[in-house]
């Protein structure tokens, strides 16, 4: 009996999806070989970053609908789960009543968190049950701290927290989200609070607000300041409102707030000052993508030899060769859904309407300028106003919205021109720098409710901007507070105060910068090494094309993979789930990655299987 010893260290949906994979092949398994499966994770197997002891009013960023575990179709897409498991909607919470009562979940819902992550163990305990005999699993409920290779056998040593060790022939990575250790600023305004402290007992500093349960420090009265107006923004938000006891009523533009009276006051800032723009009403169905005429893989690849034939590099340039052929597919969708037809592409040519359409919708602060705070706070209800207004138009009858939904449409183009290295150094960091954040704004936002939210917390007083573009924070000794300060054309620099700060953003991963100690010994132990395209390091691991883990020295290990937000860096937009129905990179990367696990354990048995043959015992006569 041979035992081949399997760890994979993260068991959110990416270290789930692996487990699928490695459940659809293991009767694959030799006879006579037993596979132990060993999960590394602190928490419930599946849930990652979504617990199902978060809170209700955190909500999914994605219609239930279209997020599901089984994109072929073997088993039931989010909804379809909640609405077998009985779940019924209650004036935004959700309950297990059965038919009784509440309202039925529908395909425009967009369900908590915590829901989600009942179902991510509801996927791993269906996937265990499906494991044959030579599988067996062991939830390890600790953090991996280190790992070694063991030469020469080319086999793994994983320690996790209190000592234990696992020898494993294989292990994948998928530990998710990170946490930065702290940086310069993080330290300046620690010490800050310290030092201050004891004249303003409000004073904190918040660098990381997951999990939403240390906002509950935040005493009733304080001003807050918040970070960032993306969608972490809106969980903070909640969190301090909804969170504290208050309630909305009514929907849409009549919404409004009615607060518990234990809910801290809120100032709301970032570099550029704009709100993340809603999601627009789902008109396509669950699989109904826009196809690209213009920013295609075909496209993509005439980039590159045009490239090669130039300069002889096949790297591209983002803003000078992609940029234009965004635009131009989003002009296209603009005007095809303005006139409410199809134009033949060959005939569309980007006339200057439609460029000064999208490019509204690209830099609304283009051109410009705000006289005071005053000014700039009427432009962003304005804005938040008109957005919402073309949100609940939908996806196909909005021209904005079509627009915007066709980045999300592209996103297979935008992978074949931004990973491993598709990208100039410089052109990779100006899209990463400028490109990403802008397409989350207006692509990838909450749903209309968080908006229409805002708006209601901006009425009763509760919410309001500490600043206009540019704003800028600094830690006040005089009074014990931060500033936030902005430079406005005609009232010069204006100061808002705020005793506690919070930094409303989701740390990206490098290697270098990341707090956990496991990233830190495989750094130092030369087991990985931060991806870089030239002089440019992103950020994630370095990795093959199916996803093998590249060392210091530039050779891939044998048994190790990285999967999702660790290699965010050769790899783009990697943390999103499956859709029902469509081919997704979710499970493309964990198939690949599997896969060739799957072909390595068999060359193994192979050779094992015929060295034994050949020592089998001769008579001599």
């Amino acid at each position: 009996m041979r035992t081949v010893q399997v760890t994979i260290v993260g068991m959110g949906p990416r270290g789930l999806g692996i487990l699928q994979h490695i459940a659809h092949g293991a009767r694959r398994l030799p006879e006579g070989t037993v596979l132990d499966l060993h999960l590394v994770d602190p928490g419930d197997s599946g849930q990652g970053a979504h617990s199902s002891r978060q809170p209700d009013h955190l909500l999914t960023n994605t219609l239930a609908s279209q997020l599901t575990m089984f994109p072929d179709g073997s088993g039931p897409s989010f909804t379809e789960w909640a609405q077998q498991a009985g779940y019924r909607g209650f004036a935004g919470s959700y309950h297990r009543t059965g038919e009784a009562c509440g309202d039925p979940i529908g395909p425009h819902d967009y369900l908590p968190r915590g829901l989600l992550g009942e179902y991510l163990s509801f996927v791993f305990d269906h996937t265990v049950r499906s494991l044959p005999g030579s599988v067996r699993v062991v939830h390890h409920r600790a953090r991996a701290v280190d790992m070694e290779e063991l030469p020469p056998s080319g086999r793994y040593l994983v320690r996790i927290e209190g000592g234990y060790e696992i020898t494993s022939d294989f292990v994948f990575l998928a530990t998710g989200h990170c946490r930065r250790a702290p940086d310069e600023e993080d330290v300046r305004f620690g010490n800050f609070v310290r030092e201050h402290r004891e004249r303003n007992d409000r004073l904190a500093y918040v660098a990381d607000c997951y999990p939403v349960d240390k906002l509950e420090r935040i005493a009733p009265g304080t001003t807050v300041a918040v970070r960032g107006l993306g969608l972490t923004a809106h969980d903070v938000i909640a969190h301090l409102t909804t969170g504290r006891g208050g309630r909305f009523e009514g929907d849409g533009p009549d919404m409004r707030y009615l607060p518990s009276g234990r809910e801290p006051s809120i100032l709301l800032f970032s570099r550029q000052c704009l709100p993340t723009a809603a999601r627009g009403i789902n008109q396509k169905g669950l699989t109904g993508d826009y196809k690209p005429n213009f920013l295609t893989p075909g496209a993509v690849r005439d980039l590159r030899r045009h490239a090669e034939e130039r300069s002889g590099s096949t790297q591209i340039d983002f803003d000078t060769d992609v940029a234009p052929l965004l635009l131009r597919e989003m002009g296209y969708v603009y005007r095809c859904t303005l006139e409410q037809r199809d134009i033949p592409p060959e005939q569309y040519d980007f006339p200057a309407a439609d460029q000064a359409a999208v490019a509204a919708v690209i830099d609304p602060l283009a051109g410009r300028s705000f006289g005071n705070l005053d000014d700039f706070r009427a432009f962003f209800r304005a804005f938040v106003t008109e957005d919402l207004e073309h949100a609940e138009r939908g996806n196909r009858t909005s021209p904005v919205k079509a627009a915007t939904d066709a980045i999300r449409d592209v996103r297979a183009s935008l992978r074949a021109a931004v990973e491993f290295s598709g990208l100039t150094p410089d052109s990779h960091r100006v899209f990463n720098d400028r490109w990403v954040p802008l397409m989350n704004r207006v692509s990838f936002g909450p749903p209309r409710r968080r908006n229409h939210e805002l708006l209601a917390l901006m009425n009763a007083g509760l919410v309001d901007l500490a600043g206009g573009p540019g704003s800028r924070v600094v830690p006040d000794p005089e009074t014990a507070r931060f500033a936030v300060r902005t430079e406005f054309a005609g009232a010069g620099t204006t100061t808002r105060y705020a005793d506690t700060l919070v930094a409303a953003r989701l740390d990206l991963f490098h290697p270098r910068t990341d707090g956990s100690p496991l990233t830190a010994r495989l750094l130092e132990r030369g087991l990985i090494r931060p991806y870089r395209n030239g002089s440019y390091e992103p950020g994630g691991v370095d990795i093959t094309s199916t996803g093998r883990v590249i060392t210091r020295t530039g050779t891939p290990l044998a048994g190790v993979w990285a999967l999702g937000y660790l290699v965010e860096g050769p790899r783009y937009y990697t943390y999103y789930l499956p859709r029902a129905g469509m081919k997704s990179r979710f499970t493309d990367e964990a198939n690949a990655a599997v896969g060739e696990m799957w072909q390595q354990l068999m060359f193994k048995e192979e050779v094992e299987s015929r060295d034994d043959r050949q020592r089998q015992p001769v008579s001599l006569p």
